[in-house]
């Protein structure tokens, strides 16, 4: 089938499009390569998709209104994944409007191509940050999610609330991915075990929030594909055809542990700099994943230390050290 995927260079985009055209599929990709992080990593990404032939890119802003409609009317795509946004949680301190532009505006226009065009299933990425501060764990699909404690994790929530008036009104089948932690090679230079290796390798100190004191549920990049790819194939036909799922590795790690599985893996010790919990972070994330296998029959697995030494073979080569 054609299947649009936006935010085709980012880290997600990436695998998703790989694994996608590698069983035939055709995939647009849309990207407008923004300088949140190193452009240049964006564009490697992208040149390991362009040499396929089933394979096009256009450079496209999911905001701009003109130019969604137009790409969703010359191409009717049989799928969407809805893979950009403005990510990170701390960022969304600083610069909000940057999350209602991709996050909200962008989403809306992505849900008006689909309802014009005759979109079969539109996949979108929410967040694990949905659940807030929620203190019952594991975090499953039907917890109350009413109290977000970042505008990027309130930002996902409206999109779980506006596919689902889209789906209600318009009979779009869509489905909810709340990703948890995603990591790996090609991955994002924001999020921590990226920054983590770059100050270790260079002998910096690294912070540490909360004292440590935090638990994560780390996903590794080639489960979460997989999960994307099965549940593609697998529309919602309740009414109305909405659903979500978590896609988490469903095993927390301590961020000690986490810290000593990375020095273990690039065979050199932290010096770590204790600081507060940050605001709009949380203690813990922690995926219930049972809805995940039964649906499609997998859940994510892959060990934190194999993830993690995956990735620091990726970064040596990549950055030649």
């Amino acid at each position: 089938m054609k299947v649009l995927i936006t935010g085709s260079a980012g880290f997600i985009g990436m695998y998703v499009a790989e694994r996608l055209l590698a069983r035939g599929d055709t995939v647009i990709g849309i990207d407008n390569l923004n300088d949140y992080y190193d452009v240049a990593l964006k564009e490697a990404r992208l040149a390991r998709l362009t040499p396929n032939s089933g394979f096009r890119f256009v450079k496209l802003d999911l905001a701009d209104r003109a130019g969604m409609a137009a790409l969703f009317k010359q191409e009717r795509p049989d799928a969407v994944i809805n893979l950009a946004a403005q990510a990170g949680v701390r960022y969304s301190l600083k610069n909000p409007l940057a999350y209602a532009d991709s996050n909200l505006i962008g989403f809306v226009n992505v849900l008006e191509g689909c309802r014009h065009n005759g979109v079969k299933h539109l996949l979108y990425a929410s967040s694990s940050s949905v659940y807030g501060g929620n203190q019952k764990v594991p975090f499953a699909e039907d917890d109350n999610v009413d109290h977000p404690v970042s505008l990027y994790a309130a930002t996902k929530k409206a999109n779980e609330l506006m596919a689902y008036s889209y789906s209600h009104l318009y009979g779009i089948p869509s489905t909810g991915l709340r990703f948890f932690t995603v990591y790996g090679p090609w991955g994002r230079p924001d999020m921590a075990y990226f920054s983590f290796t770059q100050a270790i390798l260079a002998g910096k100190p690294i912070d540490v929030f909360n004292h440590g004191k935090m638990q994560r549920d780390f996903t590794y990049i080639d489960d979460i594909a997989e999960g994307v790819v099965r549940i593609l194939d697998k529309p919602p036909v309740d009414t109305p055809p909405h659903t979500v799922f978590n896609i988490g590795n469903h095993q927390p790690v301590e961020l000690m542990e986490f810290i000593g599985t990375l020095e273990n893996a690039l065979g050199k010790k932290a010096t770590c700099n204790f600081l507060p919990m940050q605001d709009g972070d949380v203690p813990i994330t922690y995926a219930e994943t049972s809805r995940l296998r039964t649906s499609v029959g997998f859940s994510p697995s892959t060990p934190l230390a194999e993830g993690i030494g995956r990735f620091v073979d990726w970064y040596r080569g990549y950055f030649a050290c």
